[in-house]
């Protein structure tokens, strides 16, 4: 058993198709299968169920998976830090942004961010909470921003941003004029929220359980233009950062009269290695936040 054909593996595992994989990874399929099926005689396990259009990992499979994981990772990592021991000038930041702050308040550290370091390659990956946090512990990603209430024990994260989470409303709503909102109040509403997976839709639904409400909710979207939309012309109420509230939205934001707290942090993998470029972006938001 060798690092390719554990790459391969994973790579198979994770797209659940020969076809696709074998597109992904250059190689020829017939080429991939046999060297699937030669690490198959090699263990004397069955890592595939295959059927007619689909594969799906076998038990055996499954547990394989989570070393494949493990030591591609080591092996991509130590072959980042070799890199920058040679003095590597070059290199590459992938980060994990929910929308709402990628939108409202990344755009302008990014742009500085280029501009101080030009020579770095900056992705940005917009995503939910729970898909950011997967990614970054699969090694899609190397840093992500999350809610700091819903951290994953795999990873490590250091805490930037603290914000309050605000009642949003049209301007001549009835509960426009009151300077907090109460839980009963604000249940009794009709909402727009974003869908699940999302660090707001994750609160909203932990204050409803917590408090036994019943949230009606009349729709859903992650589109903030439509959330803002569907409040300002009376149609629901939401939450959001205050932040993404603009004088002409016709929108009020209001807090919860028991304020509900927000820390935002910035998350990497536990056993991971972060490349010096990736922690001059971390230290770049963080001193960005200081100020």
């Amino acid at each position: 058993m060798n690092l390719k054909q554990l790459k391969y593996f994973a790579t198979i595992a994770e797209l659940g198709s020969f076809t696709r994989a074998s597109e992904q990874l250059h190689i020829a399929q017939p080429a991939l299968s046999m060297l699937i099926r030669k690490l198959e005689e090699q263990l004397q396990l069955t890592l595939f169920h295959r059927h007619d259009e689909r594969i799906t990992l076998t038990d055996e499979g499954r547990r394989l998976l989570a070393h494949a994981r493990r030591i591609v990772q080591a092996t991509d990592d130590a072959l980042i830090e070799m890199q920058e021991l040679k003095g590597l000038e070059k290199g590459e930041v992938r980060v994990g942004i929910p929308g709402m702050l990628g939108s409202f308040y990344f755009p302008p550290i990014l742009m500085a961010f280029r501009e101080r370091y030009p020579n770095l390659r900056l992705e940005v990956i917009e995503g939910g909470v729970w898909e950011l946090q997967q990614l970054l512990e699969k090694g899609d990603i190397d840093l992500a921003v999350v809610a700091e209430a819903f951290l994953r024990p795999q990873l490590e994260a250091e805490v930037f941003l603290h914000e309050q989470m605000k009642v949003i409303l049209a301007e001549d709503h009835p509960l426009a004029s009151k300077s907090s909102i109460s839980y009963d109040e604000f249940f009794s509403q009709e909402l727009v929220l974003f869908k699940p997976g999302y660090f707001h839709r994750k609160l909203v639904d932990q204050l409803a359980s917590d408090g036994q409400y019943q949230p009606v909710i009349g729709f859903e979207t992650n589109l903030i233009a439509l959330i803002k939309a569907i409040v300002q012309r009376g149609y629901a109420a939401s939450t959001l950062l205050e932040m993404v509230i603009q004088p002409q939205d016709g929108l009020v934001a209001r807090p919860f009269s028991k304020p509900v707290e927000l820390n935002l942090a910035l998350a990497w993998r536990r056993d991971g290695y972060l490349s010096k470029a990736n922690r001059a972006f971390a230290e770049f938001v963080l001193e960005h936040a200081k100020k």
